[in-house]
């Protein structure tokens, strides 16, 4: 396998990215300039070094002083009682940007697949208990399961509620989903605002 073929298999690993446009990704980078390479490069590997993982909900960020805790976690003007759990973290910067909530996240790391027997080692199941567990009883008021609206998202809502229910009864914590606002096969990272202000507002 040549160089034009491995970075093809690399690209290919994208979500959302076949053959055809990883391909095209390689000839577009090989029709640029040495600098643009050298530049794209040097940009991966400063993402790689800036970038850490927050250690209460598992988001991707920027941190120059080093902290364990996202932005999100401390900030002390969050709604603390709302729990919102997302796939992944593309779906939480598009609830941010819509502006309709203003409570804590919890990134699943995936969807939940429907075949398939090792369910724990795919999505971050385990933590997402933890956290709740690990929580003041007074914390959270309700849940809000927000995936998208596909076969294997509503697999996802119905084992994660299943596996909180234990926790979450006994402490009165309401467990709801995103309301119908979101059209079936919806992807929550492509939902427009007021889709998700819909959706949100419609939850149950």
């Amino acid at each position: 396998m040549d160089t034009i073929d491995k970075l093809t298999e690399i690209f290919k690993e994208f979500p959302g990215i076949g053959e055809r446009q990883a391909k095209r990704f390689v000839y577009f980078l090989m029709s640029r300039n040495p600098n643009y390479a050298t530049l794209l490069s040097s940009l991966i590997l400063d993402l790689k070094k800036e970038v850490t993982q927050c250690k209460d909900c598992f988001r991707y960020f920027l941190s120059h002083e080093k902290s364990n805790l996202c932005n999100i976690c401390t900030d002390p003007n969050v709604d603390s009682s709302i729990l919102m759990v997302v796939e992944k973290d593309s779906d939480l910067e598009s609830v941010r940007k819509s502006r309709t909530y203003n409570g804590k996240y919890f990134v699943l790391g995936g969807l939940v697949p429907i075949v398939e027997k090792t369910t724990k080692s795919q999505v971050r199941i385990k933590e997402l208990e933890n956290k709740i567990k690990s929580s003041p009883k007074t914390v959270f008021g309700e849940i809000i399961l927000a995936f998208s609206l596909s076969p294997q998202g509503d697999h996802t809502d119905f084992y994660v509620r299943n596996q909180l229910k234990p926790i979450t009864e006994p402490l009165g914590i309401k467990i709801s989903s995103l309301g119908r606002g979101l059209s079936t096969g919806t992807e929550l990272e492509y939902s427009d605002n007021d889709t998700l202000k819909n959706a949100l507002k419609n939850r149950q």
